[in-house]
């Protein structure tokens, strides 16, 4: 039994005038990254792994849940494809964990996220991925090489604005 948890970067500063991919979070980010990683630790889960685009946003992201879970920031894997990756890289990359890893949350970005949680024939779509928000899905499956063929079970979708 696989679990993925499909996470999109926290709010971001839009008054940032640089690069893209050094966009930082604002303060509503910095706040609803640690409020939504706190609603997904209640739920008793417990990552083996968190996966990153290693963009800013995502990656302050993914340290505001790491941190959350008691993981290091140097345990979180960074991989580049993930950055404005499109549905077929993120199949790419899911399908190449390690098969020790059972429980997993991979920090993105829109709209390849939207199109991502959409295409995963769980029956449930989202019109938009917020910011923060969680997409959870379990496969019974026992190798993440088969994760594009195997039969996705949605759990639940949340979100800051949700309650």
């Amino acid at each position: 039994m696989k679990r993925l948890f499909i996470i999109r970067h926290a709010k971001s500063d839009q008054s940032f005038f640089g690069n893209d991919f050094e966009r930082p979070l604002n303060e509503r980010g910095k706040n609803d990254a640690p409020a939504m990683a706190n609603r997904l630790l209640e739920t008793g889960v417990k990552l083996d792994a968190l996966v990153s685009s290693p963009a800013k946003r995502a990656k302050k992201t993914a340290e505001l849940f790491a941190d959350a879970f008691g993981k290091s920031a140097n345990e979180i894997i960074f991989i580049s494809a993930l950055y404005h990756a499109s549905v077929g890289v993120f199949y790419d990359v899911i399908s190449a964990f390690p098969d020790n890893l059972d429980i997993v949350a991979v920090f993105s970005h829109n709209p390849g996220i939207t199109y991502f949680v959409n295409n995963l024939n769980t029956k449930t779509r989202i019109d938009n991925m917020p910011t923060s928000g969680i997409f959870a899905v379990e496969m019974n499956i026992s190798e993440w090489s088969g994760f594009a063929k195997g039969k996705k079970e949605f759990l639940f979708f949340d979100y800051p604005r949700k309650g």
